[in-house]
C-alpha cells in the first residue's frame, strides 16, 4: 500500500505538470522558431523559470547530496561554478542574442556558422553539442530510476518505470516545443525549492535539532570531511579549482542553453538573470545539509548508491506521502531538464546537418518534422546509454562538462577582432575532444591533480590559435557597434 501511494503522488504530479505545459501552448502555432526557442519573446520571470529549470537537475537534487554523503569538500565545486558561469554571463550572453536576434539563429552552431561562414564547423558543434548530450539526458533517467526504486519500496520494477516517465517525456517534447517546457518549469521549479528546502531542514532537525547541529556531528565523527586537501592524485585543491574553471567555462555552451539564450525578449533580461540565478545556488546547502544528515543516520553507502543516500532516509523515517511529494519534484528535476536537452539535441541535428549540411530539411515544415522524428531518436539513444551507465550522477556531468567545454575558445574568439580561421577552431575541438578518449581509454580522471576536461581544454586552446593564426585562413571580423558583434 505504502508503494502506491508514494508512486500515485509521483504520477498525478507529472500528469498535472506537463497537463500546464500543454494548456500553456493549446493556440500555438508550433514553426521552428516557436518550437526551438519559443518565439524569443521570454521576459526575465519567463526566462528565469527556463534556465533554472534547465540547470538544476537531477544532479543538483540528487547527485549533489551524494558528493557530499560520499566525498565531503570536493562537492563544494557545485556551489561555486554556476556563480562563476553567472558572471560570466552577463558579459557573455548579451552580444550573443544580438547576433541571434539580427540574423534569425536557432541553434548553438548557428552561431558558428554566422561568426565562421563555415557550415562545416557549424555540423561539427552540432555533433559534439548531440554526443555530450546522450549522457546528460542519461543522468535525468539515472536519478528517475533512483527516485522511483526507491518510492516503489523495491516493489517496483524501475525499468518499466523509467520508459514509461520517459515516454511521457517525449510525447510532451513532441506536442509542446520550447514553450511548454517553460510552462512545466514553473511547477518543477517550486516543487523542486519546497522540496530541497523541506530535505535540509527537516532531516537535520529530527535527527539532531538543526543544521548546525549536523555540522557539529559531521565534524565530531569526520574531522575533515569539509577540508580540501593538496593531494594532486584526487579531488584535492588543485582540481577543484580547474573543475570550477572547467564548468563554468562550458556552462552556457550547451545547445539548450542556446535555445533559452535566444528566447529573451531583450539582453537586459538576460542580464536580469544574471543577476538573479546565482540566488538559486543556496539551494545547494539544503542539499548538502540533506547529505550530511544521511551520512550520519545512514553510513557506508558506496559509488552510485551515495546518490541515494537522503531519499533512503526519507523512505525508512517518513510516511509514504511525504516520500511521494519529494521523489515527485525529484522526478521533475530530471524529466523537465531532459525534456529540453531532448529537444535542443534533436534540433542542432535537424538544423544543421540535414538541413545546412545534407540538404534534406529545408523548409520550417520539414524541420520541424524532422526535429520531432529526431526526438525519438535521441530519447532511444539516451535510454540505451542509460541501461548501460554505472557511475554517479556527477561522473555523468562531469563526462559531459568535459566535451562540451570544448565548444568554449570558438565562442569566445569568435569576438576576437581578428578570428581564428575556421580550420583552427574545428582542429581545436577535434585536438580536445581526441584527448579526453585518450584519457577516457586509459582510465585517466585526473592529471597533476588537473580535471582531465581543463587539459583538453588548454590543447584546444592551443591548436586553435596555433592552426587558426598561423595558417593563412582567417575569416575577417565583423563591424559592430562599439566594436565586434
Amino acid at each position: 500500500m505504502s508503494a502506491v501511494i508514494a508512486i500515485g503522488v509521483i504520477a498525478t504530479v507529472l500528469v498535472l505538470t506537463f497537463g500546464l505545459g500543454l494548456f500553456g501552448v493549446r493556440r500555438v502555432t508550433m514553426d521552428p522558431e516557436q518550437f526551438i526557442v519559443g518565439g524569443r519573446s521570454f521576459g526575465a520571470l519567463f526566462l528565469w523559470l527556463l534556465l533554472a529549470g534547465e540547470i538544476y537537475t537531477s544532479f543538483a537534487f540528487l547527485g549533489a547530496a551524494g558528493w557530499a554523503y560520499g566525498r565531503g569538500a570536493p562537492a563544494f565545486y557545485i556551489l561555486c561554478y554556476g556563480t562563476v558561469a553567472y558572471i560570466l554571463s552577463y558579459f557573455l550572453l548579451p552580444p550573443i542574442w544580438r547576433l541571434a536576434r539580427r540574423h534569425d539563429l536557432l541553434t548553438g552552431p548557428d552561431f558558428f556558422v554566422q561568426q565562421y561562414g563555415s557550415r562545416g564547423l557549424g555540423g561539427l558543434v552540432a555533433l559534439v553539442g548531440f554526443v555530450f548530450l546522450v549522457p546528460y539526458v542519461t543522468l535525468q533517467l539515472t536519478g528517475v530510476q533512483v527516485l522511483l526504486g526507491i518510492a516503489g519500496y523495491g516493489a517496483l520494477k524501475s525499468l518499466g518505470a523509467v520508459a514509461l516517465a520517459f515516454a511521457l517525456v517525449v510525447a510532451f517534447v513532441f506536442g509542446t516545443g520550447l514553450r511548454g517546457v517553460a510552462w512545466a518549469s514553473v511547477v518543477k521549479d517550486a516543487l523542486v525549492l519546497i522540496a530541497v528546502v523541506f530535505v535540509g531542514v527537516a532531516l537535520p532537525i529530527r535527527f539532531f535539532g538543526s543544521p548546525a547541529a549536523v555540522v557539529d556531528h559531521l565534524l565530531a565523527r569526520y574531522p575533515h570531511w569539509t577540508t580540501l586537501t593538496v593531494d594532486t592524485s584526487n579531488n584535492g585543491v588543485i582540481w577543484f579549482v580547474s573543475t570550477v574553471v572547467l564548468t563554468a567555462l562550458g556552462f552556457f555552451m550547451w545547445p539548450q542553453s542556446a535555445a533559452a539564450i535566444y528566447s529573451a525578449k531583450s539582453e537586459d533580461t538576460l542580464r536580469r538573470n544574471a543577476i538573479a540565478l546565482p540566488l538559486y545556488q543556496l539551494m545547494f546547502l539544503f542539499v548538502y545539509f540533506a547529505g550530511y544528515t544521511a551520512l550520519l543516520v545512514m553510513p557506508g553507502l558506496q559509488g552510485p548508491a551515495a546518490d541515494q543516500s537522503f531519499m533512503l532516509v526519507i523512505a525508512k523515517y517518513y510516511s509514504p506521502w511525504v516520500l511521494g511529494f519529494v521523489a515527485a519534484a525529484g522526478c521533475l528535476a530530471g524529466l523537465v531538464p531532459a525534456s529540453v536537452q531532448i529537444l535542443a539535441a534533436a534540433s542542432i541535428v535537424s538544423k544543421n546537418v540535414l538541413g545546412d549540411m545534407l540538404g534534406v530539411a529545408k523548409s520550417s515544415e520539414d524541420q520541424t518534422r524532422a526535429t520531432r522524428a529526431l526526438v525519438l531518436v535521441v530519447a532511444l539513444l539516451a535510454f540505451m546509454f542509460w541501461a548501460f551507465a554505472k557511475t554517479t550522477l556527477v561522473g555523468l556531468l562531469l563526462i559531459s562538462y568535459n566535451g562540451i567545454t570544448q565548444l568554449f575558445p570558438g565562442a569566445v574568439l569568435s569576438f576576437a577582432r581578428v578570428r581564428p580561421s575556421p580550420a583552427g577552431v574545428a582542429a581545436g575541438i577535434i585536438t580536445g575532444i581526441l584527448a579526453l578518449a585518450i584519457f577516457a581509454l586509459r582510465g585517466t580522471t585526473i592529471v597533476a591533480g588537473i580535471n582531465i576536461g581543463m587539459v583538453a581544454l588548454a590543447l584546444n586552446f592551443a591548436v586553435t590559435l596555433a592552426v587558426g593564426y598561423l595558417v593563412n585562413l582567417r575569416v575577417p571580423a565583423l563591424a559592430t557597434e562599439g566594436g565586434s558583434e
